[in-house]
This record gives C-alpha cells, structure tokens and sequence, in this order.
C-alpha cells in the first residue's frame, strides 16, 4: 500500500485585513484548505479578488490577519519577518510575472544567486545544468536587457529551481508573454516540477495553464472555492464550483 502525501500547505481560517482611509479593508475571508506533496494546484479569478494576496501569504511574504498557515509542518503564523525568509531560502521557490532579474548579473550568475545565498556546492555547476534544461546554455553570459521575454521567464525559472525547493509559487508566470514563449515556459515549468517532485501552486488568468494543474481553486470577493476537473461544465459555460 502506497503512503499518503503528507500537506505540505495547511490553511486554517486565514483571513486578510488591511487599514485604508475609508476603515478596515477585508482582502481575504476565512480560508481553510490543503495542498498535499507533490501536488500542483492553480489559484484562478477574477483581477483585485485576493488571487496573489493569497499566494503572498503561502509564501510567507506577508502575514496573515488571523489564523494558521504550515508550510512542510512550520507554522508561518508563529514567525517573524526574518524567521519567514530563512524558511523561504530554505524551501521555497517563487517565480514573478516581471521576471524580477538583477539587471547587473548575468543569466548564469541570477541563476547561481539563490545557490550562493544557501551555501550550495558548486553553485556555477548547478547553474549549467539548468541552463541547459532550458534550452539556454548559450545565453549565460547575457544579461537580462540583452534577453527575450520568453528568455527571461526560463531563466527565472531555472533560478527558482537551483535550490530544489519543496515547493513553488508562481504568479502569472506565463502573463507576459506571447502564446508561443507561454507555451513553453508552461512546459518547462511542469516538466521541471515533475522532474524534481515540487509541490506547485500557481497563479493565473489562463485556463489552459490552470487546466494542467491537478487542482483549481477558485477566488472570487476574497472567498476559495474549488473546480471540479472532472464534472462536466454547466450549458452556461460557467465552472462547477464547490465549497471548501
């Protein structure tokens, strides 16, 4: 009998409220869910209805109003800012709709960053490895201006992945680019999460990508709910939604 994934994200009514001029602002209503080991989950809506402010507080970007986050069994809630960021170097990958690439670093030396700050071995080693698994092996002494959109998004990527983190976030990482470089950077992105057995949780206005994710959560007025992927959708083209 095969063993049970252990959640590597444990929500339990998280909620989001920030002060504006007018009073309290409620991003985020109670949210309870998990995401298992190895699972790869899209977080879709509508714009402004919490999508990224969720993934900020699963990746320990931002704090939580009230209730409990566990990434790999830590409790994010308990932790300070600088608590939060080593838990990040340590297991978290992010990928950023901007690419977010230091403009004075090489493809191969933003890719070495990460793997540097950790103390990895051979960091430059790793770096070429990734390179050539996105098909840029050539590029590592360019710089990003010199690079495509497309270009840059695998190199971000490869960043991402060069401290095999146990989980990765990405925020609209194909929202920038043309149909073609979307494409392929959703390829690699689930081709490198299979390979290297990464729980991934993605953010996104493209169904096609969210539909290669084993699960959708659905937002909408800082409210989750989840898509079925196997119940037929409705005559109205609307998804089929459930309460989680």
């Amino acid at each position: 009998m095969s063993k049970t994934p252990e959640n590597m994200i444990t929500t339990k009514n998280i909620t989001k409220t920030v002060s504006t001029s007018e009073g309290p602002l409620t991003i985020l209503q109670p949210i309870s869910f998990d995401v298992k080991a190895s699972e790869t989950v899209a977080i879709v809506g509508a714009s402004g209805s919490g999508k990224s402010t969720l993934l900020g507080l699963l990746a320990g970007l931002d704090e939580v109003s009230t209730g409990e986050i566990f990434l790999d069994g830590k409790g994010l809630h308990q932790m300070d800012e600088e608590q939060r960021a080593q838990l990040r170097g340590e297991k978290v990958g992010f990928i950023f709709q901007s690419f977010m690439l230091v403009q004075s670093l090489t493809a191969l030396e933003n890719i070495m960053l990460p793997a540097e700050i950790r103390g990895l071995d051979n960091p430059k080693k790793l770096a070429e490895e990734l390179l050539a698994k996105v098909g840029l092996e050539h590029r590592g002494g360019h710089y990003p201006n010199q690079l495509s959109g497309g270009e840059q998004q695998r190199v971000a990527i490869a960043r991402a992945f060069i401290t095999q983190p146990k989980i990765l976030f990405a925020d609209e990482p194909t929202g920038n680019l043309d149909a073609a470089n979307g494409e392929r950077v959703e390829n690699l992105l689930f081709d490198l999460n299979k390979s290297a057995d990464t729980t991934l949780i993605l953010v996104t206005h493209d169904n096609q990508l969210a539909d290669k994710c084993e699960r959708q959560l659905v937002m909408q007025a800082g409210e989750l709910t989840e898509r079925s992927n196997d119940a037929p959708r409705p005559s109205n083209g609307k998804p089929q939604l459930k309460a989680i």
